[in-house]
């Protein structure tokens, strides 16, 4: 049976994120590259969306919303998803 872990592959070392495979000496393991970015880039990547949502609540953007939930659902009313018909 195949198992997913988190790990990061730093070098020639993975180092396990969250749950780890219980083994008692070595692992055979497959690693498959999910992105081509680094940690430094995710890292800058979450600072900009942080600036950006705090540039929208400077500008006041949405801020006559009083009900989240209900306007999802008026947006999700004005157009049709994806394969469902009725």
């Amino acid at each position: 049976m195949l198992r997913t872990y988190r790990a990061i592959l730093n070098g020639d070392r993975v180092e396990w994120r969250g749950e780890e495979p219980d083994a008692t000496g070595a692992l055979e393991v497959r690693i498959t590259v999910l992105e081509s970015t680094t940690l430094n880039q995710n890292g800058q990547r979450r600072e900009q969306r942080i600036a950006a949502l705090r540039q929208l609540a400077e500008r006041g953007t949405l801020s006559e919303l009083t009900d989240a939930d209900d306007w999802q659902r008026q947006q999700r009313r004005d157009r049709p998803l994806a394969g469902r018909n009725s």
